[in-house]
């Protein structure tokens, strides 16, 4: 334990998600070391992604107006929309540059443990968005864990009755894995997803 200030600072770290107590302490003596005009850039920046981010009113992504850039595109195809858990997800989908859709965050994952159920998430502004009829495909993106999967089967039997299709994302081994290392769950889902060569 350390005193004053120093020991508050590291306890604020330690709450942040996948910040343990040790990296808490390696980033705080960091700042502690580091120039002041970097320590306020910091804190400027942190103070002004307060003030300026907010969700897209359309699909909840991280925007700083209030429909982000994804959405004002014309370029999107808006007979597609990706369901994400996070914004995030919509990062690392975009990074494949393989979607050229629409996307919809609900924020979160049911998880009944957490306490989150559907009415907790986005679903209701995503059933607004499908009433128009222009949507013909609903691309469901959740994580491949027991949450990921609670909430993509409560969407998939929401939507059964809707005239749209409803697709998963594939999941599996990693390009490059070793089959020797894979777990059960990945080898398992490898073979459910498998396809004819050559395709």
């Amino acid at each position: 334990m350390y005193e004053g200030v120093l020991q508050d600072l590291i306890d604020e770290f330690a709450r942040l998600p996948g910040i343990g107590p040790k990296g808490a302490q390696r980033i705080a003596f960091h700042l502690l070391e580091a120039d002041p005009t970097d320590v306020q850039r910091l804190a400027d920046t942190m103070v002004l992604m307060k003030q300026k981010a907010v969700f897209c009113g359309v699909c909840g992504n991280v925007s700083e107006e209030e429909t982000c850039r994804i959405c004002r595109n014309p370029q999107r195809d808006p007979t597609l929309i990706c369901v994400v858990e996070e914004s995030k997800d919509v990062v690392a989908i975009e990074r494949t540059r393989e979607f050229t859709g629409r996307y919809h965050v609900l924020g979160g994952a049911i998880s009944p443990m957490d306490g989150i159920g559907p009415e907790q998430l986005r679903i209701r502004e995503l059933m607004g968005r499908l009433a128009s009829g222009e949507v013909t495909e609903v691309i469901l993106a959740m994580d491949p864990n027991v949450e990921g999967d609670a909430t993509a089967a409560y969407l998939s039997r929401f939507l059964k009755d809707m005239d749209i299709k409803v697709t998963r994302l594939a999941s599996g081994l990693p390009v490059g894995g070793d089959l020797e290392y894979a777990d059960e769950v990945t080898l398992g889902r490898a073979f459910a997803g498998r396809r004819v060569a050559g395709q």
